[in-house]
């Protein structure tokens, strides 16, 4: 999975080098919360796959973006249905609030796709897909 969720995002262009050492600090401790988190889902979450996050740190927390990524489309739209998109907005809000970080309304900060959407939108090309 940590494989995976890497090399997400090496295609979409996450470079910590240009980021202050604070910053690097608290992406690095995100990672490690959400990959807890990932791991959580892939045990509870029919056709959960993996997720990633995204932030500008000059307007952190509010700029946190958590993209959750299911199989395919009806993976998804069951989940949903299922009540497992609140699920993971529960489970993400709890790990990132034992590392200290409060969202007010976390299904702001949540969104869900599929990687059957990805490959018929944009060729599977998840860079493309995050920077539309």
């Amino acid at each position: 999975m940590t494989d995976q969720v890497t090399e997400n995002r090496r295609q979409v262009g996450v470079d910590q080098h240009k980021m202050k050492k604070s910053d690097k600090k608290t992406d690095n401790a995100i990672r490690e919360a959400l990959t807890e988190v990932c791991e959580v889902a892939l045990e509870k979450v029919d056709g959960f796959q993996w997720l990633t996050h995204f932030a500008n740190y000059s307007d952190f927390p509010n700029s946190l973006a958590v993209v959750c990524v299911f199989d395919s489309c009806s993976d998804l739209s069951n989940a949903l249905n299922d009540g497992k998109g609140d699920y993971l907005c529960r489970l993400i809000d709890q790990y990132l609030r034992a590392m200290g970080i409060q969202l007010k309304d976390m299904k702001k900060h949540v969104s869900f796709d599929s990687e059957e959407a990805c490959r018929n939108d944009h060729d599977g090309k998840w860079s493309l897909r995050f920077n539309k």
